[in-house]
């Protein structure tokens, strides 16, 4: 016998297919995105170079001379220097036979392919070692010339007599490339793994991790199509360090973000009966600070675009967009994704409203706030005192900055631990000047020569200067060598390593000098550019830092609708940050034995440690304003440290992982932004989130939000903070 269909089956069948179909459209649409993005980790290489040069801007004076240098040789060949050292490289063991197996080596190397051409064998004076120069086509170098170069010349010579070592540019560019191999597939693994073990402690659950994973992914997957379509259009220049940054940066951000929208949805389940108007309630409350710090993040990122260093200019969009997939991620994958699961995705704590049961299941009900209800009632009970002391305690940290030497340091330093360029530098300096498989080149005008040829000879730090003729080789007199437009090339040799600080200084001394000649002398070459790096990376730390601070005191103030707590906020960032540096800089000279940090590291600690550190400002006092709408101020703010300190604590946790991760890559730069700013994560999160800033807010009142209307006296009621249940409010003694 037939039936009639329940009518109202029929409706409530069709109100759940309704609420099911968006979500699914989303998963399927972002499951497609990430399949697609997956392979782009292998093309972006492609996309990607390394090489210094290209960092600097187009009026550098390094790159000025690189370009004239094209004019005089239509070459690209970059140097190899093959030092090899004969019977321990004893005074006077290089014999007839011994030069007899170099020359048949330079024989062999020059049928090597992308070889372009070979110096020497060039005998050193103490007769105990030998030196080839190798050119190399640029490209050549990519496809991995020098490793060829290696085995050729460990198979060529006699180890019984011979120790030999492959050093020069196209050595450590080799070094560079081989430290960032495999960066995205290493990296992104640790990255995760340490995620994904804070995330089971955080949630207590094996399953929410992992959405909330599968979500980071596919932010970074979706960021690293369109990082690669803006290096393919040449809109940006990327290299390695960017690339490496973006996947740390896409997967802390977007778990941070998730950890907000989550906890939120769990408030929400614990009142609600209807997980999907829970679901829709925390995505409501959640999206405006997600948004407002996404945003301030991603301008405060894209000041980086006021940066005279291509690869510093470069992080600027790299990472904004990896900020901004981040947030679209998490909130539109993920919320679709705990639509489709459900509220037993918390499983075994499964969050249920007071009346409901969960078979087999160890239903929470109430969250734990205990450790965070004691923290803010510390803190309303000894405002003063807390906040003296840690500004004095952070200030102490903050002067170990005056020990930081970020001026720079010799790139064969930049790769860690022992390498064969390393010991063939080693060896070149024992035997040889040090600057001569990398010389200077220096272009001055034909008129002046013969007076520059002077000069230069007589700079401390030259050992040895030749115009060159057009073949590149010395030219005798000023008849022999090349002139092109009024400008002849004049080749200097330094004594000490082309990537060393006293090399940067011989070039210093060297354009200081050659302004005395008529006319522009232009300075490149391997230390030129080292230097203008150096020297640019510097003028950006000066110049970008009080444009970000502006900026995010400004959206600070429109965001929070007030001028004092931006200001206090602001400075309570920087003052994290200097007491970051300070102690890194007293680990990297006493504990790590660095000889310097890179300039770029101070900037870089800078941009993501204020930025990000923004997060969890806007975090806490987005929901203190929110709090203190409905009554004081002072009970708004304590009451925010209790239901958003537990999500800070966590976002601190996965944020100071992920930036550790970067310590695997064998990169001085990377293990030293790694501690910098997994440390000052920490210190910003336990230390300034949880005692400074609260304890001032107190201190303050309601003058914390002056001039908005939440500055106007209010009824001020003592309070404590229970540590039981999931109020709304504080519960009034």
């Amino acid at each position: 016998m037939l039936h009639a269909a329940d009518p109202s089956r029929l409706s409530h069948r069709s109100r759940w297919g309704r609420r099911l179909l968006l979500p699914v459209v989303l998963v399927l649409a972002w499951l497609a995105w990430t399949g697609a993005g997956g392979p782009t980790f292998g093309a972006i290489s492609e996309v990607t170079t390394d090489d210094q040069a290209t960092f600097l801007p187009a009026d550098a004076e390094s790159t000025r001379a690189a370009e004239l240098r094209e004019q005089f040789a239509d070459s690209d060949a970059v140097p190899a220097t093959v030092i090899a050292e004969h019977d321990g490289g004893t005074s006077g063991s290089l014999d007839e036979a011994a030069m007899g197996e170099a020359a048949e080596l330079v024989s062999t190397l020059e049928g090597l392919d992308g070889v372009t051409d070979v110096i020497g064998p060039v005998p050193a004076e103490d007769s105990g070692a030998v030196q080839l120069i190798v050119l190399l086509a640029e490209d050549a170098v990519d496809d991995g010339a020098v490793d060829a170069l290696r085995a050729t010349v460990a198979g060529e010579l006699d180890e019984a007599a011979w120790s030999a070592h492959v050093t020069g540019p196209a050595a450590l560019s080799t070094d560079l490339s081989e430290a960032f191999a495999g960066i995205d597939g290493m990296l992104l693994l640790v990255a995760v793994a340490a995620v994904f073990l804070i995330l089971i402690v955080v949630y207590r659950s094996p399953f929410l991790p992992l959405l909330v994973l599968l979500s980071s992914v596919g932010a970074l997957c979706a960021a690293i199509t369109v990082v690669y379509l803006m290096a393919r259009l040449e809109w940006i220049q990327l290299n390695g360090q960017v690339q490496g940054i973006l996947s740390i940066l896409v997967i802390g951000a977007a778990t941070d973000y998730s950890l907000l929208l989550v906890a939120r949805y769990r408030e929400e389940l614990l009142r609600a009966a209807d997980r999907h108007a829970a679901l829709w309630t925390a995505l409501k409350r959640s999206t405006p600070p997600i948004l407002a710090s996404g945003g301030t993040v991603a301008v405060a990122l894209m000041c980086l675009l006021f940066s005279d260093l291509n690869s510093n200019r470069a992080l600027g969009p790299v990472a904004a967009a990896g900020i901004v997939f981040a947030m679209v991620a998490t909130l539109s994958f993920l919320p679709a994704l705990l639509a489709l699961t459900g509220r037993r995705v918390f499983w075994p704590r499964v969050p249920l409203p007071e009346g409901l049961h969960a078979d087999d299941t160890a239903a929470e009900q109430t969250p734990s706030r205990g450790v965070w209800a004691r923290v803010a009632t510390w803190v309303g009970a000894h405002p003063r005192p807390i906040w003296v002391v840690v500004t004095l305690v952070l200030l102490v940290g903050a002067a170990g900055v005056t020990q930081l030497r970020a001026d720079g340091i010799d790139q064969s330093e930049v790769v860690l631990g022992e390498t064969d360029t390393k010991a063939g530098q080693t060896m070149l300096e024992k035997h040889f000047d040090a600057g001569i498989g990398a010389p200077t080149e220096i272009f001055v005008p034909t008129a002046e020569a013969d007076r520059a040829l002077e000069l230069v000879a007589g700079v401390e730090g030259v050992a040895e200067a030749h115009l060159v003729d057009a073949d590149g080789a010395p030219a005798g007199d000023l008849a022999e060598a090349q002139e092109v437009d009024g400008q002849v090339e004049i080749s200097a040799t330094l004594d000490s390593a082309a990537d060393s600080s006293e090399a940067e200084s011989a070039v210093v001394a060297l354009r200081d000098q050659l302004d005395a000649l008529e006319g522009e002398a232009l300075v490149g070459g391997t230390t030129a550019t080292q230097l203008d790096t150096n020297t640019t990376a510097q003028r950006d730390l000066m110049v970008i830092i009080p444009i970000v601070l502006v900026a995010i005191l400004v959206i600070l103030m429109v965001l929070l609708r007030s001028v004092v707590a931006p200001v206090i906020l602001v400075v309570a960032t920087v003052l994290s940050y200097l007491t970051a540096l300070g102690v890194s800089a007293l680990v990297f000279n006493h504990l790590f034995g660095f000889p310097g940090a890179d300039p770029t590291v101070p900037l870089f600690g800078f941009m993501f440690l204020v930025a990000l550190g923004v997060d969890y400002t806007i975090f806490l006092m987005t929901r203190a304003r929110e709090e203190a709408l409905r009554g004081d101020s002072r009970e708004g703010l304590l009451h925010a440290l209790v239901v958003t300190g537990g999500v800070i604590t966590s976002a601190g946790l996965v944020l100071a992982a992920t930036f550790a991760a970067l310590a695997v890559l064998p990169l001085m730069f990377m293990v030293q932004l790694a501690f910098l700013v997994a440390l000052g994560v920490l210190i910003d999160t336990f230390v300034v989130r949880t005692l400074l800033v609260p304890a001032i807010g107190v201190e303050l009142g309601r003058r914390m939000w002056w001039p908005s209307r939440l500055a106007q006296p209010a009824i001020a009621r003592s309070t404590t903070y229970s540590t039981e249940g999931p109020s709304r409010h504080p519960t009034p003694v």
